[in-house]
């Protein structure tokens, strides 16, 4: 007697005897010793058909016209695609629910115990919702999986919902989790397939687990606003060279053709891994700024001075009576009640911030160290006394190094972070580091370090010849570009050329709508006054010859006109965002505008990929260190993506 095979795996394989099933997609032959159908599932993957399929994140994924070119379904394949439809359609008569619901309407139930049994339970569509919201809880919040198996949670779950039972750790993070990725991921590529020009941020980061993971953020532009996602943190097993990271960095979204850059730290691996990919590559600019700070502790000058700092912050932070006294002097002084800060060189700025404390710490410092209670500690630790000269020093440091902490502020903010900043701050920083006849010998020396270590980048011609189109392009630094007409003419250049291939390629149409659009951006945003009788009855023959008119203009006279009119309007604030100020002016620059979208996408620093590390961090921690790098994955692209 047959058993009943209730896997929907079957709908694709044949039983041959006891131990194997022939797959009517490609006629394979696979093992299914003793019933399991592990095999073949596995096999059915590589023809992109997936079994059971969870469908609680289903009305999350976005439908669009370019989903079905860009989305995770195969329409090459129809046998796959056919299989698929097969599969929903026997899952929606495996949800009698949905079913009942819809025939609800239509007939009046019958009352029986069966219906009486049925109004006490959720409905589909609320089990699914409370699915999903609790997933979100766990992979927002960052909780372990086993949260949702915890009495407490249960009993919270219980008390405020008795009809739902969570999901279990296993179903949780094994089929919730990854649906949601999936149909996520879907919506990303999506999304990406609708945009033009793309950026990318790439930096690797080592676990707690001491695994070294590969973050790569993608950055675009949509109506005017920047937008961010992560695309992923992967594991990575193999040393890393610039092969290695080549292919680590290996297009999984289908956008190679649209990318404008990729910033990177200066890695030698990372200009290896660019290269091989023939992507523009740009050095991040605040890891730049990071290593001509920290040049300063070659100097033997600011090492010793540095080091008598850090060692009387360091003897009051670990001494528990110092804590105490320090701050009976900041109340005594009227001092604010902060902490002294100690430097870690893999830190950015953390010496500055350092010497900042301390130097508005150090009335307090000093009347601390004249405390009867803290003098014999202090000499019997052979602890220096710190001198006026240190405290001067100190704030000649602070003035000088505060020009190069506000600048990496600016390049790691999450707010318009454009590559078109770099050559003014550049610009900013060379004037604020030259030094002057008053300048001491110790400010002198700061000055030269800083600053022979700063001109060395970014000097390839390639590199600087794209961050002064960045620079040009960003309404906020037109006015601050080197040899203006050198880069104007490059620009000039290049839209003419682009605009040639639009046109070969669509024809008049493209040039009717163009001029449609200049013929729009020629109006006053305010309310048009009210034409005379004379402009109403020949209304039509004057629209219609400014249309001859602007057609009849050649591209090249067309770039020159958008270029004229972009140099004669005034900068844009340094509180604006040149993304929205292109938006909303892309009418007045159709021409213009595109190319500008391609450039403001660039970040100048790579601290996207930083700030991921901080989430990962969070992920991998010493509470759940064994979670699989694939989970890891998952989870952080989740919370990272989704609001």
């Amino acid at each position: 007697m047959d058993v009943r095979r209730r896997s929907k795996v079957w709908l694709h394989f044949t039983k041959q005897n006891g131990t194997s099933a022939r797959c009517t997609i490609c006629n394979k032959i696979v093992s299914c010793t003793g019933g399991c159908t592990s095999n073949m599932m596995k096999h059915l993957r590589g023809h992109k058909i997936e079994i059971n399929v969870c469908p609680v994140f289903d009305m999350l994924r976005r439908t669009s016209s370019a989903a079905s070119s860009s989305g995770s379904l195969p329409s090459s394949d129809p046998q796959s695609a056919a299989a698929v439809t097969a599969l929903q359609s026997e899952s929606d008569q495996l949800r009698p629910e949905l079913v009942g619901d819809s025939k609800a309407d239509s007939t009046t139930m019958v009352t029986s115990p069966f219906t009486i049994a049925a109004k006490g339970k959720l409905s589909v569509q609320q089990k699914e919702e409370c699915h999903r919201k609790v997933t979100a809880h766990i992979v927002k919040r960052l909780h372990p999986f086993s949260e949702v198996e915890s009495p407490t949670f249960r009993d919270m779950v219980k008390t405020l919902n008795p009809k739902y039972t969570p999901p279990s750790r296993d179903y949780l993070s094994n089929t919730l989790i990854p649906s949601w990725y999936k149909v996520e991921k879907c919506n990303i590529i999506t999304e990406l397939s609708e945009v033009s020009s793309i950026a990318l941020t790439c930096d690797g980061w080592s676990s707690i687990t001491q695994d070294h993971y590969l973050t790569i953020t993608a950055h675009y532009i949509v109506e005017g606003k920047m937008l961010q996602k992560v695309l992923k943190t992967k594991a990575v097993y193999r040393a890393q060279t610039g092969c290695v990271v080549a292919e680590e960095i290996s297009d999984p979204y289908g956008i190679s053709d649209k990318i404008a850059a990729i910033t990177v730290d200066n890695a030698a691996n990372m200009d290896v891994a660019i290269k091989r990919l023939r992507y523009v590559k740009l050095s991040c600019f605040a890891h730049t700024l990071n290593l001509a700070a920290q040049s300063l502790y070659s100097l033997n000058s600011v090492s010793q001075w540095v080091a008598r700092v850090r060692t009387i912050v360091v003897w009051m932070k670990r001494c528990l009576m110092a804590k105490v006294v320090l701050r009976e002097k900041q109340d005594l002084l009227q001092l604010p009640q902060h902490s002294l800060i100690l430097d870690v060189r893999t830190r950015w700025n953390s010496l500055y911030l350092m010497l900042e404390r301390f130097t508005e710490q150090y009335p307090a410092i000093q009347a601390a160290s004249l405390d009867q209670r803290l003098r014999k500690n202090m000499d019997r630790d052979r602890l220096a006394r710190l001198t006026e000269e240190d405290f001067r020093k100190a704030e000649d440091f602070i003035n000088l190094m505060k020009v190069l902490y506000t600048s990496t502020l600016c390049v790691s903010s999450e707010k318009s972070p454009t590559s078109g900043q770099i050559l003014p701050i550049l610009k900013k920083l060379e004037a604020h580091l030259s030094v002057q006849d008053g300048d001491t010998v110790f400010v002198s020396n700061l000055k030269k370090q800083v600053w022979s270590n700063l001109s060395k980048r970014y000097q390839n011609d390639e590199i600087r010849n794209f961050l002064q189109v960045a620079t040009a392009l960003d309404p906020r630094f037109k006015h601050k570009v080197d040899d203006d007409d050198t880069i104007w003419d490059q620009i000039q250049r290049k839209l003419i050329g682009e605009s040639t291939e639009e046109d070969c390629g669509d024809g008049g149409d493209t040039m009717q709508s163009e001029n449609e659009d200049e013929q729009e951006s020629q109006q006053p945003p305010c309310k048009l006054p009210r034409k005379t009788p004379l402009e109403e009855l020949f209304a039509e023959e004057e629209a219609h010859n400014i249309v001859l008119q602007q057609s009849s203009m050649s591209i090249k006279k067309r770039v020159e006109r958008e270029l004229q009119i972009y140099q004669e309007v005034p900068p844009v604030p340094m509180s604006g965002d040149p993304a929205a100020w292109w938006w909303n002016h892309q009418k007045s620059y159709p021409l213009l505008a595109d190319l500008a979208f391609s450039y403001l996408c660039v970040q100048a620093s790579s601290t996207p990929s930083e700030r991921v590390f901080s989430t990962a961090g969070d992920t991998i921690c010493p509470e759940r260190a064994r979670i699989l790098p694939e989970k890891a994955d998952m989870i952080i692209f989740l919370n990272k993506n989704c609001l």
